[in-house]
């Protein structure tokens, strides 16, 4: 059994998914080629190749896949499958638009979300908004998914790099076009890889509460979330967004500040190793995922928080 592990990366470098993606596929087959699609990305392919486990890179390049179209990408996949018995996107936005489409042109009922492997072709994964997980199994001959990366632990490095091939792309889809980039430049951590988020919901009331849950983020160098519902009241933008219909996340300390914990927001946070809550209701339902609880004012923890460790 082989697999074709789509890379995650923004055409300069290659994203932790990638690594932690391979994990899973490596209980999943005997051999994994990883698929570079971009432009001016041979640098990242030359990363890839050092990943413990590869064993080929294919590298496709061209200026239409710079910009991350999901039908753009759909198509290369396709091209490439043949010969494969699992074809695998990480769960991210871009895998997530395109492996369904992927599936659709192979003909393959697809498998989304994995969060554990049990065999070549039996899984597990979220459901309910991850309130409930499920073991299924397929018969597709080929398998194709997306996955859940913050489950897995990523790969090292090879003793050897592994070579690269580059790949035709063809004609590309017509169906959409890229219109403009917009990127929000900020000093601290992305928030998918950030190893201590700090986060707030509606409990943080206002725009003051939110100023102290970023001073606090400041001062410890940490990363910053919200709720859908903080998004939506015009508290913070939404890249802050974690939950189901957000970020998924996995950092080693997670802060919830006035969050009080809807299944659709614990989703997103399942897989961080230390979850610690702060909220004012006592029966909160976020105290039943938390390893550490407070009740307490979200708002007043943050500045107390802020002002203790800033001396």
């Amino acid at each position: 059994m082989t697999a074709l592990l789509i890379a995650d990366h923004d055409n300069k470098n290659l994203r932790p998914a990638t690594a932690q993606a391979l994990t899973a596929l490596l209980e999943m087959t005997d051999a994994v080629d990883v698929l570079v699609a971009g432009n001016d990305c041979a640098s990242v392919a030359d990363t890839a190749a050092k990943l413990k486990g590869v064993r080929t890179v294919l590298l496709a390049e061209n200026p239409k896949l710079a910009q991350e179209l999901p039908e753009v990408l759909a198509d290369l996949v396709v091209a490439e499958a043949p010969g494969y018995t699992h074809v695998f996107f990480p769960a991210t936005a871009l895998g997530k638009a395109a492996m369904p489409r992927a599936a659709a042109l192979l003909g393959r009922s697809a498998v989304s979300d994995v969060v554990a492997v049990k065999g070549p072709k039996t899984f597990v994964r979220g459901i309910y908004a991850g309130s409930l997980l499920a073991t299924i199994e397929t018969s597709e001959d080929v398998v194709v998914g997306t996955i859940r990366t913050t489950a897995f632990e990523p790969v090292g490095e090879a003793d050897a790099a592994a070579p690269v091939e580059t790949v035709a792309c063809p004609e590309a889809d017509d169906g959409s076009r890229f219109v403009k980039f917009t990127e929000t430049e900020s000093d601290r951590p992305e928030l998918v890889s950030a190893k201590v988020v700090v986060a707030g919901g509606r409990g943080l009331i206002d725009e003051a509460g939110f100023k102290a849950l970023e001073s606090l983020a400041d001062t410890i160098g940490a990363a910053v979330g919200a709720t859908r519902t903080a998004v939506d009241m015009g508290l913070c933008p939404n890249d802050w967004q974690v939950g189901q219909t957000g970020k998924m996340i996995a950092p080693q300390l997670y802060m919830a500040f006035g969050i009080s914990g809807a299944i659709q927001h614990t989703a997103g946070i399942k897989d961080a190793k230390v979850i610690v809550a702060v909220d004012k209701d006592p029966e909160a339902p976020i105290f039943e995922v938390a390893d550490y609880g407070l009740v307490a004012d979200g708002s007043d923890t943050c500045r107390a928080l802020a002002a203790k460790l800033a001396k």
